[in-house]
């Protein structure tokens, strides 16, 4: 097949939906087909097309000029007279499927190649931004902000032909939402060859730490809505009975100056790390494998990939269990689910840390775990819904009562 996949966002910038889109693509290619991905120019330059080329397995990468978004400047959009130079391009290409990851100009710009080109267009609804939209517009009313991402997503979803939906959980507010349009639950996993190997020694003596020592860690993009303040404070409570334990916290973003300010404040500053972006192939394994107990307390995910991450690389899991974390968790031998209030937390975390049985047993179960979530296992059902969509997409939602 030639696939067609379009983004506002992926690798330079780091989150859940460029890992998704990376993983996608190579197991396509892996599988012999043929993808081209449109994707923002973050400004990097050489840099970027080198990174590009480095990580690209075979699949092309288009950089469209973009512009900085005032709210949030990790994000871009792209230009309009880039979408139209690509829309002119595009369109004289041959494709068997359009594939869209975002809902803004990227949204646009693969609807409207589908459009003319009469493939299908199939869309993957990777964030709950009906969650996420206060924190990114704190200057309107969150009760309309929330009526405005129920509308604009009811808009979207009703613009494709097909949704891929990560978890039960997801699809189930998009069907509160009205949204009628065929939709596949499938979330992507993750490539389970990449997530081997990893040497937590080595990690903790670059960051003067003793083998002996209790580290627990996070992997995330450090925003509002990723409830790192949460992790802290449950980190505080644990102090007492653990008193030369260590929080590492691995990830950038816009909260990150918040984040440090809170942990001092809290006087944690002697007891938390903030590492930033680590490498996924070298020392984001190590990081992993450093950590007695993987923390995560996230409540607007819709997949949970780290938690995978971590299930692979036989990380114990302490972990809240709402959205994607519940359907990543539910069955799981190698995570403890929590409450999300901090001392509950906390109690789950220092009963792991104390008990050196549960953690082998958590950590033994961990990669098996992983198994059920392996892109291999999952990729061809994404081929069986490029194939089963019609580019005939539904022209009208079902009609709903908004509520604030």
């Amino acid at each position: 097949m030639d696939i067609l996949m379009v983004s506002d966002v992926y690798f330079p910038r780091v989150n859940g939906v460029s890992t998704s889109i990376r993983t996608f693509v190579r197991a396509l290619v892996r599988m012999g087909h043929r993808v081209t991905l449109v994707a923002p120019d973050y400004g990097a330059g050489e840099e970027q097309h080198a990174r590009d080329a480095e990580f690209g397995d075979a699949f092309e990468v288009l950089r469209l000029p973009a512009r900085v978004l005032f709210f949030d400047p990790e994000d871009r959009l792209f230009t309009r007279r880039a979408m139209q130079a690509a829309f002119a391009t595009l369109t004289t290409r041959r494709w068997d499927v359009v594939h869209v990851h975002t809902p803004f100009r990227g949204h646009a710009l693969g609807v409207r190649i589908a459009r003319a080109c009469g493939v299908p267009v199939v869309e993957t609804y990777h964030t709950y931004f009906e969650e996420y939209a206060a924190h990114y517009l704190p200057w309107l009313p969150a009760p309309i902000l929330r009526m405005l991402a129920r509308r604009l997503s009811r808009k979207l979803c009703h613009e494709v032909d097909h949704l891929i939906v990560p978890t039960e959980e997801m699809t189930a507010v998009l069907r509160r939402y009205g949204i009628r349009t065929p939709a596949t639950v499938l979330p992507t996993g993750i490539d389970l060859d990449e997530f081997t190997g990893g040497h937590g020694a080595s990690f903790r003596a670059a960051l003067g730490l003793r083998d002996d020592q209790p580290v627990v860690a996070t992997v995330s993009r450090l925003a509002v809505e990723k409830n790192i303040p949460f992790l802290l404070d449950a980190v505080r409570r644990l102090l007492p009975e653990f008193p030369n334990l260590f929080f590492v916290i691995a990830g950038e973003g816009p909260d990150a100056k918040r984040l440090r300010a809170l942990a001092t404040s809290s006087g944690l500053s002697q007891h938390v790390l903030f590492v930033g972006n680590l490498d996924r192939r070298s020392t984001l394994l190590d990081c992993y494998r450093a950590a007695d107990v993987f923390l995560f307390a996230s409540p607007t995910e819709t997949q949970g990939l780290v938690l995978i991450e971590a299930m692979a690389l036989g990380v114990p899991i302490v972990s809240t269990a709402v959205m994607g974390t519940a359907t990543v968790l539910r069955d799981a031998r190698s995570a403890v689910t929590s409450a999300e209030d901090p001392e509950v937390f906390a109690g789950h975390v220092a009963r792991v840390l104390r008990d050196h049985a549960l953690r082998a047993t958590l950590a033994a179960a961990g990669p098996q775990d992983a198994q059920a979530w392996s892109h291999a296992r999952l990729m061809q059902r994404v081929l069986e819904v490029y194939a089963g969509a019609r580019p005939t997409a539904p022209s009208t939602a079902l009609p709903v009562q908004e509520q604030a």
